[in-house]
């Protein structure tokens, strides 16, 4: 299926579409640098997603020069700076490192979202979750892997092997990606990169915007990190819960064996990411351990903000997208 510009959701947004759509850079844009916004608003969100998709898939109709023209390289940054401002504000006091991972490991709660799933969630309410999802999971660990080149020696090893079982491990058909695909597929959902996008607000759109902001600076390596530790450390617990969730809501194998995958593989990942990345990096550069426990508390930040909104939406009975699918309430016929 042919991929379509989204839809603008304000001027920053507009801003980035009218210049990578009207054809190759010519060196004199300047767009107007953002201020003054909500940077976790809808105009904001999806202004920076469009700048940060330039690095990944391209944007439908834009020109791949785009990329690092320096006009809308500093457009970009005045979007990034009032974002990472915002999440430092939620974040709030970062603790130390080794408790902020003793956390993570000791941690029961009800779950959030993949909890909400498993023990009362409708079938409307599962697909709108991979929708929300497949922004990150149809490209799982593109973003992680600007860490590469970033850091070396154990650590470097120990990202890549993880990375490694990401794609597949050398068998294309276990690509994370393509499983998340063929899932999507067996819930009745269009499994297209960017198919949805104009249907995902904000606060999903931010979990995976600061993937990126964090894999995009050097400066912020060590908070690349911590954001990815959060994932491989609490992945296990909520893959489990949605696999079930997914059986119980009617879901086939297909349907399920992407979190299936990741109950086992991230048991593993998470020893590899405490022990083979952290361990080693802040055992040669210590002046890392803020800045991967920042990375931590940042990925928590912005995944709270995406479970209030989902839940607060389903809790009173409203689709939790910007659009409705056509099962959800009011959806009949709106958004395939």
């Amino acid at each position: 299926m042919r991929r379509l510009p989204p839809a603008a959701r304000g001027p920053l947004s507009a801003a980035v579409l009218d210049l990578v759509t009207a054809g190759p850079p010519d060196g004199t844009a300047r767009p107007e640098p953002a201020g003054g916004g909500d940077p976790w608003g809808e105009d904001h969100q999806l202004a920076l997603h469009l700048c940060y998709e330039l690095h990944d898939r391209g944007l439908p109709g834009a020109h791949p020069g785009w990329e690092w023209d320096v006009g809308l390289l500093g457009f970009r940054q005045s979007l990034e700076g009032p974002f990472l401002a915002a999440v430092r504000a939620e974040a709030g006091p970062v603790p130390p490192l080794a408790e902020l991972v003793e956390g993570m490991l000791t941690a029961t709660g009800d779950g959030g979202p993949s909890g909400h799933l498993l023990t009362e969630g409708e079938r409307w309410q599962a697909r709108e979750y991979l929708v929300h999802r497949s922004v990150y999971h149809l490209k799982e660990a593109d973003p992680q892997l600007w860490l590469l080149p970033r850091i070396h020696g154990p650590a470097q090893a120990a990202l890549m092997t993880i990375t490694f079982d990401e794609y597949g491990a050398g068998r294309p058909e276990r690509v994370h990606a393509l499983l998340f695909a063929r899932m999507m597929a067996d819930l009745g959902l269009e499994p297209s990169y960017g198919h949805y996008l104009d249907a995902v607000p904000a606060p999903a759109l931010a979990v995976v915007n600061l993937m990126t902001l964090f894999g995009l600076h050097r400066s912020l390596r060590g908070a690349a990190v911590g954001q990815f530790a959060a994932i491989e450390i609490t992945s296990p617990p909520g893959a489990a819960r949605l696999a079930a969730a997914l059986a119980r809501l009617g879901a086939g194998p297909d349907g399920t064996l992407f979190y299936r995958e990741h109950i086992e593989a991230d048991a593993v990942h998470e020893q590899l990411v405490r022990r083979g990345v952290i361990d080693e990096l802040t055992s040669t550069e210590p002046e890392l351990a803020p800045d991967i426990a920042f990375g931590i508390a940042a990925a928590g930040a912005v995944d709270e903000r995406f479970a209030a909104h989902l839940l607060g939406h389903w809790r009173a009975g409203r689709s939790s997208l910007r659009s409705a699918l056509p099962d959800g309430p009011g959806g009949a016929g709106r958004l395939r």
